[in-house]
């Protein structure tokens, strides 16, 4: 009786699964943090507001799409939870995601937008020893690996779907099909070199205008860690070893969440700053407002370009 009793507390117990909350098919309009959300949210129309663990998930129609616009939250752990959160509890038909980046290809500069065909994480790395023969990793080193930094050595993230058989990958793509659209809508998309006061947020500096006409890339790699990368040195690793153009805290975690799931996703990025390549200091904190509102001007042209 009593073993009989304790069963039936535990299965009160258990929580249910979630349900969605919003039966219609969505684009996920993906961004990291309020600056990047900011620059969209005026773009929803007919809002409605859903709260979930905190974060807030705002459906309606952007560009005449219907669309659920989020905050991923800075990093790669918030990044893949809060991907899943939404594949779970939304019918969702792919992910945009808009943010700020820095620059790591020296042909680009502040104001661009990359839209990366592939994502890599930098730091899924092994940690070696240091010995009289050189540094001795924990696990053979496979060959396709990217080159190693002094005592850091890629190893990939094993990773698969439903369709694929899990594998070591040291990059994931994004869905070509939108890669392709994003080409498209590079062709005839302009972006700007000044933010307004109604565009920045309250605390950002004003008058914070570029001295060149930004430009928007499609193709190459991108890469990101749970690293404010603001170094030199490792900026021109990255580029070497990984032909970077940029990196951030957020895309690879969210391609990969999407990847496992197959759900298309796309990424779009706008550099602030150059992770280390600046003149003098970094300067994420003169640019974001121009760089998030650059990537969303991309990313609602893009929207409206959408079959649905």
């Amino acid at each position: 009786m009593r073993l009989l009793f304790t069963l039936a507390l535990s299965l009160l117990a258990t929580p249910a699964l979630a349900k969605p909350l919003d039966k219609t098919p969505r684009t996920v309009v993906m961004t990291a943090f309020f600056p990047e959300w900011q620059a969209l949210e005026h773009a929803v129309e007919t809002p409605r507001t859903y709260k979930i663990n905190g974060l807030t998930f705002l459906t309606g129609k952007m560009e005449g799409k219907p669309v659920v616009l989020m905050q991923s939250g800075v990093s790669m752990v918030n990044a893949a939870m809060n991907t899943q959160l939404v594949l779970d509890r939304f019918k969702v038909k792919r992910i945009v995601f808009s943010g700020i980046a820095g620059g790591v290809d020296p042909d680009l500069t502040i104001g661009d937008v990359v839209v990366a065909q592939d994502w890599a994480q930098y730091l899924e790395v092994s940690f070696a020893r240091k010995t009289a023969q050189g540094w001795k990793t924990p696990e053979p080193v496979d060959p396709a690996a990217p080159k190693n930094w002094g005592m850091m050595f890629p190893r990939g993230v094993r990773v698969g779907n439903a369709s694929e058989p899990a594998e070591r990958r040291y990059t994931i793509a994004v869905d070509p099909g939108l890669v392709a659209l994003a080409r498209q809508v590079a062709g005839t998309t302009r972006l700007q070199r000044c933010v307004s006061a109604q565009q920045a947020q309250a605390d950002a500096p004003r008058g914070s205008c570029l001295d060149h006409e930004p430009k928007i890339v499609v193709g190459g790699t991108g890469v990101s860690a749970s690293v404010f990368a603001d170094n030199a040195e490792f900026r021109e690793y990255l580029q070497a070893t990984y032909k970077a153009r940029v990196l951030d805290m957020e895309s690879a975690a969210v391609a990969q969440v999407a990847y496992a799931n197959q759900v298309p996703a796309v990424v779009f990025r706008s550099l602030s700053d150059l992770a280390g390549g600046d003149e003098s200091e970094n300067q994420m904190q003169t640019f974001m407002a121009l760089a998030s509102v650059n990537s969303a001007q991309v990313v609602r042209a893009f929207v409206k370009a959408l079959p649905n």
